[in-house]
């Protein structure tokens, strides 16, 4: 067993399966001997209905989800080159392949609202972005994704988009894009420590009940206890007291 086929399994569950099968995991994993891997499990983030939307469509769909990924990957190369012609080609496209893989997902996981929003922006994502695109084709997702930058985000190694004063401005929105990012990731970490820490409190005090009730119970037992001992000591001294009168009487 290792975190890989561990995470595979986990981020093909609906969410509301996810976190009994996580840790029903882990503790296989610590049953095994092997600590590490069972708190690596347990640090497993649930993920969204959208982001599990789209991790189940890189498993179930992986013709379509092949073709957007392929299209992200020529339209980042187009902008790179500078290619107009390119660019405006794949634009158009990448509006149509989107829509269409978008309405796939939300009708096959029975989307709507905002869920079905933070689909489409996940997908539109991954083909301006490299980055994103890793992360839906590995299919384990925990939030929607998004990107706001002006231009496809450049692969590793590649030309930036603009030059001068542009090249500023850009570099102050990915950070403020990422200083965004960080915070959306720890107030959604935050959220679902929150519901763990109001789930175990609720779990403890259910239990505390029952502890007191139980507690109430030994305590009336004892006390019928302690009465039937004295019983049984008063009953032992008559008892006792009839041996020898009829000792006596014989």
């Amino acid at each position: 067993m290792d975190l890989d086929e561990v995470a595979d399994r986990l981020y093909a569950l609906p969410p509301a399966e996810f976190t009994p099968a996580r840790t029903a995991e882990a503790r296989a994993a610590k049953d095994a001997g092997e600590a590490s891997l069972a708190r690596e499990i347990a640090g497993l983030r649930k993920p969204t209905v959208a982001a599990w939307a789209v991790n189940r469509a890189a498993r179930e769909l992986p013709d379509e989800m092949g073709e957007l990924l392929a299209l992200g990957e020529e339209l980042r190369t187009a902008w790179a080159g500078q290619d107009a012609a390119a660019l405006a080609e794949l634009t158009g496209r990448r509006g149509v392949v989107t829509g269409r893989l978008a309405r796939l997902v939300r009708e096959r996981a029975g989307l709507s609202g905002t869920a079905a929003a933070e689909v489409e922006q996940t997908l539109d994502a991954a083909t301006v972005d490299a980055g994103a695109a890793a992360q839906v084709r590995a299919g384990r997702l925990v939030k929607a994704l998004s990107y706001s930058g002006f231009a496809p985000a450049p692969e590793s190694g590649g030309k930036p988009a603009k030059r001068g004063g542009e090249k500023g401005k850009a570099a102050k929105r990915a950070e403020e894009e990422r200083k965004a990012r960080e915070l959306r990731e720890a107030t959604a970490a935050y959220e679902e420590w929150r519901d763990a820490l109001g789930a175990a409190v609720q779990a403890r005090d259910k239990r505390a009940g029952k502890v007191a009730v139980l507690e109430r119970k030994l305590a009336k037992a004892r006390r019928k206890l302690a009465e039937a001992d004295q019983r049984v000591e008063v009953t032992r001294r008559e008892e006792n007291h009839a041996r020898a009168r009829v000792e006596q009487v014989r």
